[in-house]
């Protein structure tokens, strides 16, 4: 058989992915016998209303070329895929669709509501999934799970009850992030945070006058005058929210407010006393190294109000209204408010300053809401014995890192890990299994019993059996804490083993300028876009080229161009070799007793030598750095060999020793033949090696191979050795 002149991939792709299929061996329990010891990856399931970006592409490859790797090994290897619910974005697409038809899921109600997300998840929810098919990710597709389907929410049903027979379960009012429009709780990791330019306001408060008991002058006022400088002054940038201070607090470093200690302040506009205390939580190098302290509505002040047993004022309810202060305030939006308060705070002359100042302001993931800091009733799950879990099996060697430099952040998260938040007022989600309960569960809570409740969990099945604990697991930095770090402590607790062996941190795909991609500031790629101009082989490979253990890519298209070349050059040096193929085939053709035929061949030429040696060594590196998840590393070298050791060198002194007098059948005994013979051996050797990064095109060029024996495909031939 013949190949074209040129490689086709949109021509190629769908058809050797339909034979892949067809084969069966995406599911491990149907490979041949020869694959027995499993080998386990989860997906990082996407959000249901997710699209293909960079991210999951980069991720995708490597997972697929670690699953192909291990099939070829010999492993009974199982990638499984799956959707996340996604609670929070999943209900704000569907709202906007009633926006359109003039209604709200209050018109519906929440039982027509949900009705209506479960249409919309049937019609659009496995959009990510049919697009990770186009870049030819070899997932077990017959094992798809999503996290609202019934069994998976038995499993979180479970998890719930149990922690609430441990005592880990309690309701309590704490200071959550609050997204004003979607009226809901949301974890830190449904934040984006935005630069914004605002500003820094310096505020004199003043300090309490101590009577002198000698005087015989009664204290007609506490409040000294300003221009004494009797006064503190603390830097903000959300003056509205002095409102609720309840001290002021200084570090116990700071000796410019050492006699300070201990003393009262008059909260301006307030016109009320509150301590000066001293903690370390306070940041010496921010404004004038004195702060605010609102318990109500700043994480770390809450933290400092329950140390020194503040009380704690709301002034902002859930609306973004103001509350419970002065009249001329109440009622107004935060930022309303502002505007009221400096103006006068400067009447007052308590204004000091202000400065321009850029910050990081959170916005809500889904309505770019800014989001409020407020106290509010919801459901905790105390992190005291769970954060000694997810510490133990990474401190023991059990979990390994990789990069290790993870281990530390990992680490410092875990050991300052705050009771974890897990009620939602939205719809859409697991609903809190208490009767009169309306609140649903985070869907961080689902999501962290993934890597067990994906395989049958709670029930005892045999993919539990067979395939927990997994194997590796392949994930973004941003992740770390609030994912895997939950789904340690949770497989530990639940199934008593770790969840993973391996926690691989992929590197950010970052644009040519160095930042973040975003579809809503048009700087995102649609990998998809990628795949339909360069081909889905050459979109993996250039990604995959570019991961040399930074945790940044700063991503261009040249690299995809390189990976589409490097494809023709494997296509040109396939026609080559089948337009010089041996006559007779070894059927073992390929097999370590293979090659050790050919270095037992006499009288091998120079080149002959050469490329096998260099085909050794490829066939080593590549093992051993794949093993230690040097995906680039591979890459360049698997490139280096295959261009410049096997095209630019071998196949060329092979032409000569196809005509050269000296190479005549004659004088060495069917030259032609064994050099025929070798370079079929080198090509089906690179695509095996070649074969987890570009799967596409190896498979087209296997299938045309002259080989006796040969696999229905060739990710279920053996790896090289």
């Amino acid at each position: 058989m013949e190949l074209s002149k040129q490689y086709e991939p949109k021509q190629a792709e769908e058809k050797i992915y339909k034979l892949w299929k067809e084969s069966g061996f995406f599911n491990p329990d149907k490979l041949p016998k020869r694959h027995k010891k499993p080998y386990t990856i989860v997906i990082p399931p996407p959000n249901v209303t997710g699209e293909l970006h960079m991210g999951h592409a980069l991720n995708s490859t490597i997972q697929d070329i670690l699953i192909r790797t291990k099939r070829m090994q010999g492993f009974k290897a199982l990638w499984l895929p799956g959707t996340d619910h996604a609670g929070i974005a999943t209900q704000n697409v569907v709202e906007k669709k009633l926006r359109k038809e003039g209604k709200t899921r209050f018109d519906l109600g929440r039982e027509k509501f949900v009705e209506e997300i479960w249409k919309w998840k049937e019609e659009y929810g496995n959009k990510i999934l049919n697009q990770l098919k186009k870049l030819g990710c070899s997932c077990d597709w017959s094992r798809t799970r999503f996290t609202m389907d019934e069994g998976y929410s038995e499993a979180v049903k479970e998890a719930f009850l149990h922690y609430q027979k441990k005592g880990w379960l309690y309701k309590g009012k704490r200071v959550v992030n609050w997204c004003t429009r979607c009226q809901t709780s949301l974890s830190d990791l449904e934040l984006e945070y935005m630069e914004e330019k605002g500003n820094l306001w310096y505020i004199k408060y003043p300090l309490v006058k101590i009577p002198n008991p000698k005087s015989q002058i009664p204290n007609k006022s506490k409040i000294q005058n300003p221009k004494s400088k009797t006064y503190i002054t603390v830097a903000t940038t959300r003056p509205e929210t002095m409102l609720g201070d309840t001290a002021v607090a200084i570090n116990p470093k700071d000796e410019r407010y050492r006699e300070l200690i201990g003393k009262k302040v008059i909260l301006p506009l307030v016109e009320k006393e509150i301590p000066i205390i001293v903690d370390d939580l306070v940041d010496l190098k921010f404004g004038t190294g004195a702060v605010k302290v609102t318990p109500a509505h700043d994480f770390i002040d809450y933290e400092i109000g329950q140390k020194h047993k503040l009380e704690i004022v709301q002034v902002i309810d859930e609306k973004g209204k103001m509350i419970n202060t002065p009249n001329e305030y109440n009622g107004l939006k935060a930022l309303e408010s502002r505007e009221k308060i400096i103006t006068n705070l400067q009447a007052k002359g308590l204004l000091e300053r202000t400065e321009e100042y850029i910050h990081q302001v959170p916005k809500c993931y889904r309505c770019n809401t800014t989001i409020e800091l407020i106290p509010s009733l919801q459901w905790f799950l105390s992190m005291k014995k769970l954060a000694k879990l997810a510490t133990k099996p990474v401190k023991k060697g059990k979990i390994k890192f990789h990069p290790k430099s993870f281990e530390k952040p990992y680490f410092d998260w875990v050991k300052n890990m705050k009771d974890w938040c897990i009620s939602r007022q939205i719809w859409w989600g697991h609903k809190i299994p208490i009767e009169g309960e309306t609140d649903v569960l985070d869907t961080w809570f689902s999501s962290a019993l993934w890597p067990f409740a994906i395989l049958g969990w709670p029930k005892k099945t045999n993919d539990l059996k067979n395939y927990y604990p997994t194997t590796v697991l392949s994930t973004a930095r941003d992740i770390l804490n609030l994912w895997v770090a939950r789904m340690i402590f949770s497989g530990l607790e639940f199934m008593k083993k770790p969840p993973f062996k391996d926690v691989y941190i992929h590197a950010t795909v970052l644009n040519k300028e160095g930042k973040r991609m975003s579809k809503s500031l048009g700087t995102g790629v649609n990998p998809i876009d990628l795949i339909e101009k360069y081909g889905a082989d050459a979109t993996r490979f250039g990604l995959a080229f570019q991961i040399m253990g930074g945790q940044d890519i700063k991503f261009v298209e040249d690299n995809l161009l390189m990976g589409k070349k490097f494809c023709n050059k494997i296509w040109n040096a396939s026609r080559f070799v089948l337009a010089n193929k041996p006559t007779q085939i070894n059927t073992d053709f390929g097999s370590p007793r293979s090659l050790h035929r050919f270095t037992q061949i006499k009288k091998l030429t120079a080149a002959d030598k050469r490329i096998l040696k260099a085909l050794d060594r490829i066939i080593k590196s590549a093992t051993k750095d794949l093993e230690a998840f040097e995906f680039g590393k591979t890459a360049h070298n698997l490139y280096d060999f295959f261009w410049h050791d096997f095209c630019d060198v071998y196949i060329e002194e092979s032409k000569n020793q196809f005509t050269h007098q000296n190479f005549s059948q004659k004088n060495l005994g069917g030259r032609d033949e064994k050099t025929k013979k070798i370079l079929l051996y080198v090509l089906s050797s690179s695509l095996k090696l070649l074969h987890p990064f570009i799967p596409f095109i190896t498979e087209e060029i296997y299938q045309q191979l002259p080989l006796e024996n040969k696999q229905k495909s060739l990710m279920v031939e053996k790896w090289p050795r």
